[in-house]
């Protein structure tokens, strides 16, 4: 089996080390024997290049990176947006979570325009309101074929994310901020595309959310059931307990 992988804006959105997603979500299909090739989409890519890919993934940056990949990415909404909506996977993080939304209401009151793809809104109330910054652990909505543990990870973000009726939020902050520190919500699902704030990267610590994403990327294009084979995941739950030490919980 193959699978072709969409990592948007790799050049500008991968500020807080968000490549780990990718490098993990490729080792473990090569480590089933799932032949896991991965596109660069940045910008002015081809939007035709979204129709070739399985999978997509694109992380967070700072605001100068931010509003360069918000007006390339305006030019590839429609297709985007049909992709997400026809159940093409995709794990979206920080900044690229708050692009999918309405709209993004920055300190200063100035309303940037999101793809509207997902109904939901962030605003940052700035000075003095604090960053939302540290380790967090929620308890996730999905289950995965080999079960899914609590989520592991780190946030760092000024906007607070408020959902809208028709998307689910991506778990229950059992310790951290999630969305906006006020409803225990930690990103949003949406068909099968996830928006997250958390780095760190989250999936190297969070195994079975990667193989959840590649189950069901395999899943959509081979239209049939797919098992996939259990790895030795002893490294990674390791560094999971590292976290879980940190924020004095018991996995």
């Amino acid at each position: 089996m193959k699978l072709t992988i969409g990592w948007l804006y790799p050049q500008l959105m991968s500020t807080y080390g968000d490549r780990g997603n990718i490098i993990t979500l490729q080792k473990r299909c090569w480590w089933r024997g799932i032949d896991a090739q991965v596109i660069s989409l940045d910008i002015d890519f081809p939007e035709k290049q979204l129709e070739k890919c399985d999978l997509l993934f694109m992380g967070g940056a700072q605001d100068t990176q931010q509003k360069i990949v918000s007006e390339d990415l305006k030019k590839k909404s429609e297709i985007l947006s049909s992709l997400i909506n026809a159940g093409l996977p995709g794990l979206y993080i920080c900044g690229a979570y708050q692009f999918l939304g309405n709209y993004y209401k920055e300190a200063d009151g100035t309303k940037i325009p999101g793809l509207g793809i997902l109904d939901l809104y962030t605003e940052n109330p700035g000075t003095p309101n604090p960053r939302l910054i540290g380790n967090i652990v929620f308890t996730p909505r999905i289950q995965g074929e080999f079960g899914m543990q609590p989520i592991l990870g780190f946030e760092n973000h000024g906007g607070r994310t408020y959902l809208g009726k028709s998307v689910k939020p991506f778990g229950k902050v059992v310790k951290g901020f999630g969305n906006n520190d006020e409803d225990t919500t930690e990103g949003a699902i949406y068909k099968n595309s996830i928006g997250s704030y958390l780095h760190g990267p989250i999936l190297p610590k969070n195994p079975e959310l990667a193989d959840y994403l590649i189950k069901t990327a395999l899943e959509r294009k081979y239209k049939k059931i797919v098992k996939l084979k259990k790895l030795n995941d002893e490294i990674e739950q390791k560094a999971r307990e590292v976290v879980a030490k940190r924020l004095n919980i018991d996995l």
